[in-house]
């Protein structure tokens, strides 16, 4: 090993240490909780505005004993997911087409453009009365919220593969399919992943603003009720599941990264 490798290259930890990242990460957690106690437990800051981890826990442990909590969950996580899915169905073919083709290009680029800058909830008023409060308005939202993004994601990563892989592999005799198939779309996988992962962050957004306008169950009809009712501490019990679902989510979309992408696990490590 040479000395810029023994510099460069981290001192391997003992077997059944945690990683540093992980025990910083956990520090600061910890860290944080301890600063929102104290504030709240000397009342630098009123409970009617802030109210103490304390009462935000019990608040939602009796929602998790009710079962009222785990259903909120999992009715926006339908939701998102359905709309999410339909939106990759969608945005990736159009997206590899749109860099692949000039002709798609053509004649989607002005609609993507007008498109683009429009956010959800400009959509809200018009789907419900298209489709009512029903489950099909979120997910029609989600899926107007975040196709968009999904499909320049792919487009960028599409164009981003190297070009001189494609004219080696039509010199190897592959056509165009094949070259499709082995060579711009493996080429593109990490981009079109990584723009998937930023979607369905906007995703949730998108599904919490359907609900707090029109729904009756979900994380973001249980915050706004909250609300109408002064309750910060139900406001804070909502906020807290959509962070830790939507973590779950992100650790559920790293595993399976990693599965699409074998060759990136050494890397990672």
């Amino acid at each position: 090993m040479t000395v810029q490798e023994q510099v460069i290259s981290p001192a391997p930890r003992p077997i059944g240490w945690p990683d540093r990242s992980v025990v910083v990460s956990i520090g600061a957690v910890v860290a944080f909780v301890a600063l929102w106690a104290t504030v709240t437990g000397l009342e630098w800051i009123s409970p009617l505005f802030l109210p103490s981890p304390s009462a935000v826990a019990r608040a939602a442990g009796k929602l998790i004993v009710s079962g009222d909590l785990w259903r909120a969950v999992l009715a926006s996580s339908i939701r998102v997911f359905a709309g999410f899915l339909l939106a990759a169905v969608v945005a990736i073919p159009l997206g590899i087409s749109m860099a692949v083709f000039w002709s798609v290009r053509a004649v989607f680029s002005p609609f993507i453009s007008l498109l683009r800058p429009l956010p959800s909830i400009t959509w809200i008023p018009m789907t419900i009365l298209w489709l009512g409060i029903g489950e099909q308005q979120k997910i029609v939202i989600v899926f107007l919220g975040t196709w968009v993004y999904i499909l320049l994601a792919t487009f960028e990563a599409t164009r981003r593969v190297d070009p001189l892989l494609i004219r080696a592999a039509h010199n190897l005799g592959a056509n165009d399919l094949t070259v499709m198939r082995e060579v711009i779309f493996p080429g593109a996988l990490p981009g079109i992943l990584a723009g998937l992962k930023v979607s369905l962050a906007i995703a949730w957004s998108c599904v919490l603003s359907a609900e707090m306008i029109a729904a009756r169950n979900g994380l973001g009809a249980l915050i706004w009720e909250a609300k109408d009712w002064g309750d910060m501490t139900m406001v804070l019990v909502g906020m807290v599941s959509i962070s830790l679902t939507v973590l779950a989510a992100d650790a559920i979309a790293n595993r399976v990264e990693l599965l699409l992408q074998p060759w990136e696990r050494h890397r990672r490590r």
